[in-house]
């Protein structure tokens, strides 16, 4: 075996000076800004920073831009300035000359403040100062200086030509002596009068002066920076006049002579040494400010730009600094104080950390090598292992000026796909490849594997897998398709056969110094593993930024996280397991974050934007809460005052709704919470507008707080409101209603009483007219011609001395008296009962016509005789009705058949059909001699059932065609 080797110089290059320079953030129109073409910044006392541009101004919290135009009452949407009062009023200085200001969510111009008609100039005002004593001094571009007490305005103006106060800047100093500086002279003002001074330089403009918090004046000459303090003057710096020359803007100079200059070509940082860094090269810029948190802010023509603070700030190393590409795809370090990165196109870069040069290594095989996708260092052997997803290498004696590199191969030269690979401090080498996880146990000597040669543990590794890591002890920690496993001395411990989360992806595996392993999941957090159990599982709801996790960094007792959606530290030195968010880093470091390495003081990560790079501290306990405000309170389309510290809103305005922001510029998450009563639990929401509609009467406390993920609760906004009672919800008015309420139940409940005692009344009327009519049906059962045919017949068979047949009929005769004396004591019998008996009426029939009646009664079999309850003495009457009317006038007589089966869920369908000579043909015979008072009385007991009954009883009586009878009787099942 030989391992390919090659020979490589390693080329060193100088980076540039701009290798420190910080990542800024930029705002610009698609951020919500109104135009690009930015003129003044400023913060203001709650900490919102305002911009002024050429299409009117806005209101910044760190996530919206709130725009303001001459739709919101500015007179003028180019606005040059903006200066805060005592007061808290925002003052914008617009390029016609008129000014107008913001207070309490309202903007303020002559039309709704009558005082502003004073300062309508005619001229365009350049600076805004308030003094001491409130009055505010007005510079214009015209010789006049305009001072307004509130009430009143002041002109002062020269007549000679070289004293006028063209472009005055007004200073007062630290005996309250008011100073005014032109492009042509000094003048103070000495009882109420103007009078001018010597002087021995002056302003290059009224730009470049600026009132310093301890009442000295700083300004900019042709030479450099000077502070004034009252007569007396002095360099401070003298400045390049190259930055001087070009068009310098408002300046930053702060309390240990940290100078910030803003020009046509950028922004230049002058330290204390006289060290200066350029930013924002060719970028015409025209101010400098510094906000309550130490964050820079840059106005330029191209929007704004934010350079944070010097424990937020993010550096960026790319292409334009020396490395070879801008993507970095993986970073580790060696002891030489060097960065060694993986790029892209088989390029490897080193970055010295001491003088920021680069040095540049080119791999011949590019396409094998794309991306150089992991870097390990084997410090022991001064080897850098490298790998790419279709090959591993490693270079002897890394960062030499010649470098010896040698690659994997497999023994019989076969392809393999590489995931990841891990070193141990001996000399073992695992891969995690595509086919499976193979180890090769000397890297140093043999640097080569074998398919076959772990035969025995192919059933082991022989799945896709997808990370190796090897732990203190030696111990081979891998993940693949099935999930975690370690492997040690032959013996394999598969973690997934024991918990569900250890047969999820894992990305990445790492040893904390007590032991612990930590497993970054694909969706499911970090899970911390100790004595093979599971102790410790962190995600989103721990503060996580994300819970697909991708890269792990082992630094003290802190691990680094590169998630989905940012990067956390975890504390793992405490039970808590407190995590940490670098929330100011989203800009570059939300996404295509391929690899961190964490040193004493620096974090690193590769990116697709280059190598981001910021000093981390150790900073103890929780961020400062954010401060939040309440922008704007609507009552029913009304915007009502924010100066009030209580409304009373009438009851048909019962919907409210507040605005508010919490104000942060390090591009945190910010949740809020409120409440509408001061003992009511508190409701989360990531929401900035709140809204509450048909909210009862009564009073209302609306608190709003926020925090950040690292941060407690602020201190909460709060606005009370009361909702008035509508006048029915009044006492005087409840007393009213309740008496003349009670009144009225009083009569209800007599009404009631009588409708009840009437109501049974007429149901005990009604029960005895029902048994009545039950007498009477008995009677018309029993009708004479039915008994006198009957006792014919018997004597027909005595005569005939056919004994056995007049028994026959005396018998059923007599059964059928006795049914119609126990029926008649009843409203309702069983299905069976009315059958028995309807078979006995009918063979009694049957006896008297013989031949001429024949019928049939047919019923489902479904059918519960015994159970199911039929009102009595109904069927009998249709039956008879049909054998006198409908059969007995045919010569040749009939047939009866009786159908009985269910009819939907509630009733039983009865049909009585004959084949007699109809009803309708029935009804033309009006001298037939039998007339039935069981149909006239069945269908009043009918109606009047149906009255007391849930499901009404129907009939139906209808001719069957030519001749014939068609009767159907719904019942309810009972």
């Amino acid at each position: 075996m030989t391992a390919a080797v090659l020979t490589c110089t390693l080329l060193t290059i100088g980076l540039k000076s701009t290798a420190q320079k910080a990542y800024l953030q930029h705002f610009s129109t698609k951020n919500g800004l109104p135009s690009n073409n930015c003129y003044y910044t400023l913060q203001d006392a709650k900490g919102y920073i305002w911009v002024s541009t050429d299409a009117g101004v806005s209101r910044f919290d760190g996530k919206v831009f709130e725009n303001f135009s001459v739709d919101d009452g500015l007179p003028d949407n180019q606005i040059l300035q903006l200066k805060e009062d005592r007061h808290g009023r925002i003052w914008f200085l617009a390029l016609n000359g008129e000014l107008s200001y913001f207070y309490n969510g309202k903007i303020y111009n002559e039309t709704n403040d009558k005082q502003l008609k004073l300062l309508k100039l005619n001229a365009v005002i350049v600076s805004f100062f308030e003094d001491s004593k409130g009055r505010v001094w007005l510079g214009t571009n015209k010789n006049v200086l305009v001072m307004w007490d509130g009430k009143s305005i002041v002109k002062y103006t020269s007549a000679n030509v070289n004293r006028q106060f063209i472009n005055t800047f007004v200073h007062e100093d630290a005996a309250g002596k008011i100073w005014a500086f032109s492009s042509q002279c000094i003048h103070l003002f000495n009882h109420n009068t103007f009078v001018t001074v010597p002087h021995s330089s002056l302003p290059l403009s009224h730009k470049v002066g600026l009132n310093l918090p301890d009442r000295a004046m700083a300004y900019l000459d042709h030479q450099g920076i000077n502070i004034r303090q009252g007569y007396k003057q002095r360099q401070l710096l003298k400045i390049d006049a190259k930055i001087l020359d070009n068009n310098p803007g408002y300046f930053y100079l702060g309390t240990k002579n940290d100078l910030w200059i803003s020009n046509a070509a950028g922004i230049y940082h002058i330290d204390p040494a006289g060290q200066t860094t350029h930013y924002l090269e060719n970028i015409s810029s025209s101010q400098v400010v510094k906000d309550a948190k130490g964050n820079m802010w840059f106005t330029t023509t191209s929007g704004i730009y934010m350079l944070p603070n010097k424990q937020e700030r993010l550096y960026l190393v790319n292409k334009t600094n020396g490395l070879s590409s801008d993507i970095v795809k993986s970073v580790t370090k060696d002891p030489q104080n060097r960065l060694w990165l993986g790029l892209t196109d088989g390029q490897i870069n080193t970055l010295n950390l001491n003088d920021f040069k680069v040095g540049k290594i080119v791999l011949p095989d590019t396409q094998k090598f794309n991306y150089i996708k992991q870097l390990a260092y084997d410090k022991a052997n001064n080897t850098l292992y490298f790998s790419s997803d279709y090959g591993l290498g490693k270079i002897n004696n890394a960062g030499k000026s010649s470098n010896e590199i040698e690659y994997l191969r497999e023994s019989k030269n076969s392809m393999f796909v590489v995931k990841s690979f891990s070193i141990d401090s001996g000399k073992n080498l695992a891969l995690a490849l595509s086919s499976g996880v193979f180890m090769v146990p000397d890297r140093i000597r043999n640097f080569e594997f074998d398919y076959q040669q772990f035969n025995p543990y192919a059933r082991l590794f022989n799945n896709r897998s997808y990370r190796t890591f090897y732990d203190k002890n030696q111990h081979l920690w891998f993940s693949n398709v099935n999930g975690l496993s370690e492997f040690f001395n032959t013996e394999l411990h598969n973690y997934y056969d024991s918990s569900p989360l250890l047969t999820k992806r894992i990305n990445d595996i790492q040893e904390l110094s007590d032991g612990t392993i930590a497993l970054a999941t694909d969706g499911y957090g970090i899970v911390f593993l100790k004595n093979k159990k599971i102790i410790k599982v962190i995600t989103r709801r721990n503060g996580l930024a994300d819970n697909i996790c991708k890269k792990l960094f082992v630094k003290d007792n802190q691990l680094w996280v590169i998630t989905n959606n940012g990067i956390n530290r975890i504390n793992t030195d405490q039970s808590a397991f407190h995590v940490e968010s670098f929330e100011y880093t989203n800009p570059m470091l939300t996404d295509d974050v391929s690899a961190l390495y964490i040193d004493e003081q620096y974090a690193y990560f590769a990116t697709n934007n280059g190598l981001v790079y910021f000093e981390y501290v150790d900073k103890p306990g929780a961020n400062i809460a954010p401060k939040v405000f309440i922008s704007y309170i609507v009552n029913n389309k009304v915007r009502l005052s924010l100066n009030q510290k209580s409304h009373v809103l009438s009851p048909s305005n019962n919907n409210i709704s507040f605005t508010y922001s919490a104000i942060d510029f390090q591009n945190r998450s910010i949740t809020y919470r409120y409440r509408l009563k001061s003992d009511a639990a508190w409701t989360e929401t990531k929401n900035r507008r709140l809204e509450f509609s048909s909210l009862e009467p009564g009073s209302y406390s609306f608190e709003i707080a926020a925090r950040s993920d690292n941060s407690i609760w602020s201190t909460p906004a709060k606005v009370n409101f009361t909702l008035k009672k509508h006048f029915w919800q009044t006492t005087w008015f409840m007393v009213i209603f309740f008496s003349l309420a009670a009144f009225v139940f009083y009569k209800w409940a007599v009404l009631v009483t009588t409708s009840q005692r009437n109501k049974e009344k007429e149901k005990l009327l009604l029960k005895n007219k029902i048994l009545m009519l039950e007498q009477r049906a008995l009677q018309a059962m029993m009708n004479p011609h039915f008994v006198f045919n009957v006792m014919n017949s018997i004597q027909h068979y005595i005569n005939t001395k056919d004994t056995t047949s007049a028994n026959k009929i005396l018998t059923g005769f007599a059964k059928l008296i006795r049914k119609n004396l126990d029926i008649c004591t009843r409203s309702y019998i069983t299905l069976a009962e009315e059958i028995d008996y309807l078979e006995l009426y009918l063979s009694l029939e049957k006896k008297r016509f013989g031949q001429k009646l024949q019928y049939h009664i047919r019923i489902n079999d479904k059918i519960d005789r015994e159970e199911t309850m039929v009102p009595s003495m109904i069927l009998q009457p249709y039956i008879e009705n049909a054998i006198w009317h409908g059969i007995m006038p045919k010569e040749e007589g009939g047939k009866i058949d009786i159908r009985i089966d269910f009819y939907g869920d509630h009733y039983l369908l009865i049909k009585i059909i004959d084949d007699g000579v109809g009803i309708d043909n029935s009804l033309k015979d009006k001298h037939h001699p039998h007339q039935s008072k069981g149909m006239s009385l069945t269908s009043e007991r009918i109606n009047l059932l149906n009255q007391i009954g849930a499901y009404p009883i129907k009939t139906e009586i209808r001719q069957n065609g030519i001749s014939g009878t068609y009767v159907s009787i719904s019942v309810p099942i009972n």
